[in-house]
């Protein structure tokens, strides 16, 4: 029983270590021309305080402007395949420090 248990939780760590990669993988596929920089006034990635106030509108809002394109940011934030939950991991990946 120990075995499946650590088994488990093995799989849980190796399958959020392998979201983060593709997380990332996305980022840097998209994101990172404007949120490395802060091109055209986009929050820098992992700058907590540029998001704060923006993730207080929340996430639902968060997704909505990056689905529809916000300001500068053209619809799709230049990631066209991605999915609202895959656009949620992105923001909340650039929003929070390293």
């Amino acid at each position: 029983m120990k075995g499946m248990v650590a088994g488990i939780a093995l799989a849980l760590v190796m399958g959020s270590a392998a979201h983060a990669a593709t997380v990332e993988e996305r980022y840097n596929a998209s994101c990172t021309f404007c949120h490395s920089t802060g091109a055209a006034g986009a929050p820098k990635s992992h700058d907590e305080a540029a998001w704060k106030p923006r993730m207080e509108k929340g996430m639902d809002t968060m997704v909505k402007h990056v689905r529809e394109g916000f300001n500068a940011m053209p619809p799709k934030g230049m990631c066209n395949d991605c999915s609202d939950d895959e656009y949620r991991a992105l923001i909340e990946y650039m929003a929070n420090s390293k």
